[in-house]
């Protein structure tokens, strides 16, 4: 069983570990397994109540054990495996009796079983800045999808006088400058009071402080998970709401197959995640007010509202310009990491909502080019022949009774919006 622990300081080679267990290291300054303009203390975003400092170690971790642990089935990215984490908080209790509620919850995200103790352990000294963003209304992240672009124009009119902090988590560099011309472009596209605009550096290293080679798994679904506490840790200096933008159809992770339940997209935006992690992390009495603006709206929806803020154009000219592709081996091919693949399920529901919403879509996609070995590539990762398979049989009520819907979610209202968002796929084959 693969066990993990959390140290926060740097490495020390002479102190031993137990067996079986892999140690990873974040001191507040260089030599940590991860690369990171972040502490352990989180002092650049300014005085994080400790709670929620707390959440962000958990998911670091999470993340870490996450992507170093292999998959091991063939041909397949959903095998369920087993973890131990051990995580540094400053008070144990608050999330001891927490932990049954967050190993089911991590369970539900990642389709793994999760075993989570917590130990006591202070931060090291770190650098604590002032409130970085005094008077911010809201915090949205800005991952560089076009979900997350349309939430970041609509927060931008919505807000009114006051100012809204894009936050944007970069794991991979190569989204960084997407993410930057999004904002550049949003606050171009919608007039207001200057701009915030925060990107936060952090990943787990390929190889451990001692030299030691780290494992990948590139199948992470827990990414977004620290992206989340990373917005709560900043909405919670300002105690303000964080918005987490996503179309309500993806968020349901309807299945197109019996074996492809909650594959096609992270459950981090699922009503049943939020809901329930908010309840968690609020227990513990951290900073928890998450909202999906667009939990009731298709992806075309979204694009079309897009389009009523700014106009067709220059709406098409911005969405084009975001990423939504679930994959990253194009660099095998020497095709940058950012272009899109155009037959994973991010880039089917994207070209369809450019449909939906009739605008033009100039976004660069492989599956239009014509060479051999790409056609091959794309193939081993296309979910294309599920989704036309999904279409043909057509959307059935048992397919809702999948879904984990919340209690208070009326499923009405899940199958009008998955009928809706099935239409808009539908677009791709007239």
């Amino acid at each position: 069983m693969p066990a993990y622990t959390l140290h926060l300081d740097a490495a020390d080679p002479s102190r031993p570990e137990p067996a079986g267990l892999t140690p990873f290291w974040w001191p507040p300054g260089p030599g940590g397994s991860f690369v990171s303009t972040l502490g352990p203390r989180l002092g650049v975003l300014g005085p994080v109540p400790e709670p929620n400092i707390e959440l962000v170690r958990l998911a670091a971790l999470v993340y870490a054990a996450d992507r170093t642990t292999p998959r091991r089935a063939a041909r397949s990215n959903w095998t369920q495996r087993t973890f131990e984490l051990d995580v540094p908080v400053y008070a144990p209790a608050r999330w001891d009796a927490l932990g049954e509620r967050l190993e089911a919850l991590l369970g539900f995200l990642s389709g793994d079983r999760w075993s989570i103790r917590f130990r006591r352990a202070d931060a090291p000294q770190e650098t604590v800045r002032d409130t970085p963003y005094p008077g911010v209304r809201r915090v949205v992240l800005l991952s560089g999808g076009a979900d997350s672009a349309i939430g970041a124009l609509l927060s931008r009119h919505d807000v009114g006088p006051g100012q809204h902090l894009l936050l944007s988590h970069v794991g991979a560099t190569t989204l960084a400058p997407i993410q930057r011309n999004i904002a550049a472009d949003i606050a171009r596209l919608i007039d207001g009071p200057p701009q915030f605009h925060q990107a936060l550096r952090f990943s787990r290293k390929s190889r451990q402080p001692t030299g030691a080679k780290l494992p990948n798994e590139y199948s992470t679904r827990t990414r977004s998970l620290l992206f989340l506490a990373l917005g709560l840790a900043a909405a919670a200096v300002e105690k303000v709401p964080l918005w987490i933008p996503e179309n309500g159809f993806a968020s349901l992770n309807v299945p197109l197959t019996a074996n492809q339940r909650g594959a096609l997209s992270t459950r981090t935006t699922h009503p049943f995640f939020l809901q329930t992690l908010a309840a968690i992390v609020s227990d513990a009495g951290a900073h928890a007010v998450i909202h999906n603006p667009f939990a009731t709206h298709t992806k075309g929806e979204m694009f079309t509202q897009a389009a009523e803020l700014v106009g067709t154009a220059p709406a098409a000219r911005l969405l084009s310009r975001t990423h939504s592709c679930a994959h990253t081996g194009h660099r095998s091919h020497r095709i940058p990491v950012g272009t899109h693949c155009g037959v994973c399920f991010g880039c089917l529901l994207r070209r369809a909502s450019f449909r939906a919403a009739q605008l033009e879509d100039s976004t660069d996609y492989l599956h239009t080019r014509h060479d051999e070995k790409l056609s091959t590539y794309l193939h081993s990762k296309s979910v294309e022949p599920s989704l036309r398979t999904f279409l043909t049989r057509g959307l059935r009520p048992a397919d809702i009774t999948t879904l984990n819907l919340p209690a208070d979610y009326p499923t009405r209202q899940a199958y009008e919006l998955c009928r809706r968002g099935i239409a808009e796929l539908e677009l791709l084959y007239p």
